[in-house]
């Protein structure tokens, strides 16, 4: 019998499969359900006109009902957006990742949250991190679902 984690990502890659993803976002590998690959990019005028990030998600076999474990991937010649929610080790401080996750949210909807995220960014935010960067990013769990984040912003 199929879980209910591996029959709510099949229902996510067949609508995905099917309707395609929103402009700016595509799959790029989605071959278990465990982890899925997707490239964000944010329309339009932007800080962030004509970059390209890459978002892994991993997800354990509670989810919908626990959220998925959501990071820019950080490797050679791929690097997280320079932005007040995102660390340097590409993980993502927002709240609908943790306290404020809810099983009706689905991949794509996180991928558009985070893509807006960006595009809201304003001019004197790209130029920092988040003021705890160095201190996290050197004692990180490797999955951001270990951190409790502390919500002060927007998402």
């Amino acid at each position: 019998m199929a879980s209910i984690s591996s029959r709510r990502l099949s229902k996510e890659l067949m609508e995905i499969k099917n309707d395609g993803c929103p402009v700016g976002i595509n799959l790029v590998n989605a071959d278990d359900f465990s982890t899925w690959l997707f490239t964000i990019e944010v329309m339009g005028d932007s800080l962030y006109q004509n970059e390209q990030f890459t978002l892994q998600f991993r997800f354990d076999q509670q989810y919908p009902i626990s959220s998925p474990a959501v990071q820019f991937v950080v490797t050679e010649g791929r690097q997280a957006p320079v932005h007040p929610h995102v660390y340097s080790n590409g993980h993502i401080c927002a709240s609908i990742l943790g306290n404020e996750w809810s099983p009706v949210l689905s991949v794509i909807a996180v991928c558009v949250t985070l893509q807006s995220m960006l595009a809201s960014c304003k001019v004197n935010q790209t130029t920092y991190r988040p003021i705890d960067n160095d201190r996290y990013v050197k004692h990180a769990p490797e999955n951001p679902k270990k951190t409790r984040f502390h919500y002060d912003g927007e998402f």
